[in-house]
Formats: C-alpha cells, structure tokens, sequence
C-alpha cells in the first residue's frame, strides 16, 4: 500500500527516541527508509528504543528542537525527503508545572520544524503530529472533526493547538497547495486518541503506571477512573500517518491539511475499564482511585471522528480495544525474556496482515479530495 514510496528515500522523524517515534522508526526500517532521527535522550532505559536497539539501526542524533541551528544542520546533511515531526512535551500534568517550557517545545519546536522544512530544498512531506486534545473541549458526546474549533483547556492541549495554527499559517504561506507544482512541499498534521502499546515508561500514563504497580505487586493507583477517552494501539495512528505521507508524496496539493485518526466508538471507554482489562490480561491485580479536589482540570469525555480518514484514506481501525490491551501487556511480560525488536516486528507484521484484510474487504469507494 505505501512500501515502496519510502524505500530508499531518507526519512527525519523528530522524537525518535519516544514511545511513538521509536515504533514508526521500526515499522519505516522494514520498507527499506533511511531513517534519520532527531530527539532527547530517551527518557528511561527501558524505553522502546532503548531495549530495540534502535540506536545502532539507525542515523541516531542528540538533539533538541528548540535548538533551530541544530535541527537545520541535521536537514542540510541528511536531505530528507519526508518528515515526521513527533518531538514534544507530552504530559498534561508537566505541562502545569512547567508551562512555559511546554509551549517553548511544542508551539517553538514546531516553528523551527517548519523553517527548517521552508528553507530545505530535499523536503517534499512534512507530518506534524500533534494531539486530539487540541480541540476547543466541550465535553460533546461526538466526536471533534478536523474543520472543529482549536483550543486548549491547560498549558498542554494549548500547546498542541497552538502548534495546529502555527502548521495552518505555514500551509497557507509557505506550503499553499494551489502553488504546490512549484514549491513541491505538503505539509499535514495529525491528530491521534490515546496511544498505548510497549515501551512506553513515561509517568502519568495509565499504561506505564499499570504496569510499573504489576511488576512491584502494588495497587494501581487512578486519578480520574471515570474520565472517558479514545484509547487505541500504537499501530493504528502510525498506520494512518504513514498511508497519509504515501499519498502526499504522490499528490502534494491533494492530500494537505488535519486529519483525525482514531479509534472506533467500542474503544472509546474508561480509565477504570483500561485497568480491569490490563489487570484481567497480566492474570493479577487491582486498583484504586486516588483522585483528589487538587488535582488539576483534566477532560472528562473526549472523542475523534474519523470520517474524513475513512472516506479520503480508506483508512480504518482495525484492532478494537481487547486486542490492544492484549498486545500490549503481551510486549510488556516479555521484552526482557525474548528479542523486543523482533516483538515489535511480528506486532507490525500480524497489524499489517489485519489492516490489508480489512482495508481491502471494505467495499465503500475511496474517494478523492476536490
């Protein structure tokens, strides 16, 4: 579907060293990409890229994205044709303790992602990844489309929506797909639910503090059991962004703009039920609700429609929220017994038998953007 559009062509992912961007990083070295990354240290050594050995697979660069002299030297070596833009500060709760350092990296990062990518003459497709929480939350029972209000309750969906305008402004003067036969570039951003899946140890994240609570036989303990969100396997969104990319490098002013790529409505559920279905999976525990009147504001209920992904894409969810609960405590019980890097390969490997399955036994037109 998209392998050979990134064969041999040289890919920057920004944040590659995180959750997300190491997986994307696995799944591009399989069609043959250069892969060039871009990040912080990674964050624990336990971490996904880490116990992979991602480091050694490929082009790995320290580096901040605030730093623009940085980044721009890493575009003028590496000429990538293609980039994923994944570095962030990605934590709600470290958002309210350092905000300004929040909007320095995510709305300042993307700025100088994007001039990097404005100056470059390799950059044809540009991904900026950002983060369904950066829609204006009304708390609606529907999902938010991608021609819905941005905005931001605390410092970190700002950010993220902040980020959206700035990647709008970019796309309107730099990127405009009426010119796109003379500048060449397109540029999208993407907007995904809860990703979960293996390797990711970051705090205040209900699969990390399950699984961290399991292996200490403690209690897992749960700010807000009742808050409702899209959860949805790592796989899912890098799916989607890389079927986006693959269709922007073939028709740059076509497929330019938002795009939503979430879970269906069944995997849309708790806090507290993502607890009892890892707790039912690893074969043991419980939790508990410590949930606080000081806890800061965090949204209760919060939705993607994902229309616009089906329709345009022929995109679709294909493992419902068993399966990437299941998937997941699977890689977590054992990445130390057994080769990560080859779990995460049969992982992409078994996805990308299911996506093919489905996407192909859907009989509804693909259609095309006017």
């Amino acid at each position: 579907m998209f392998r050979n559009i990134f064969r041999n062509r040289t890919v920057l992912i920004t944040g590659h060293t995180g959750f997300k961007g190491s997986w994307l990083s696995i799944w591009l070295k399989t069609f043959g990409a250069n892969v060039v990354g871009y990040a912080l240290e990674p964050y624990t050594q336990r971490d996904n890229f880490v116990v992979t050995g991602l480091k050694n697979k490929i082009t790995h660069v320290i580096g901040d994205i605030r730093d623009f002299r940085s980044l721009n030297r890493v575009f003028e070596e590496s000429q990538p044709e293609i980039v994923f833009h994944l570095a962030a500060q990605p934590i709600v709760g470290k958002s309210y303790a350092n905000p300004k350092e929040t909007y320095d990296i995510n709305v300042g990062g993307t700025v100088n992602l994007l001039e990097c990518c404005r100056l470059s003459n390799s950059v044809r497709t540009i991904i900026n990844v950002t983060s369904d929480k950066c829609y204006e939350n009304r708390e609606w029972i529907w999902g938010y489309r991608e021609n819905d209000s941005i905005g931001g309750y605390d410092p970190y969906s700002s950010s993220k929506g902040c980020s959206e305008l700035v990647t709008s402004a970019y796309r309107n003067s730099f990127f405009n797909m009426n010119d796109s036969k003379e500048h060449k570039k397109s540029l999208s951003s993407v907007r995904a639910g809860n990703v979960i899946g293996g390797g990711d140890w970051q705090q205040a994240r209900i699969i990390p503090d399950c699984i961290r609570a399991l292996e200490n036989n403690k209690a897992i303990e749960i700010r807000n059991p009742n808050a409702i969100r899209p959860w949805q396997y790592v796989l899912e969104p890098l799916g989607g962004y890389l079927l986006l990319a693959s269709n922007m490098y073939k028709e740059p002013g076509e497929f330019c703009g938002a795009w939503n790529f979430g879970p269906d409505d069944g995997s849309v559920v708790s806090v507290s039920k993502i607890a009892n279905m890892v707790t039912f999976c690893w074969g043991s525990g419980s939790w508990i609700d410590v949930s606080g009147k000081e806890e800061p504001h965090e949204a209760n209920l919060l939705s993607l429609d994902i229309a616009k992904a089906r329709s345009y894409l022929n995109w679709h969810p294909v493992w419902n929220i068993e399966k990437a609960i299941e998937a997941t405590v699977d890689w977590y019980r054992n990445y130390q017994l057994m080769n990560a890097y080859k779990i995460c390969l049969s992982q992409i490997e078994e996805y990308c038998d299911d996506f093919s399955a489905v996407r192909w036994n859907d009989k509804r037109p693909v259609l095309t953007l006017a």
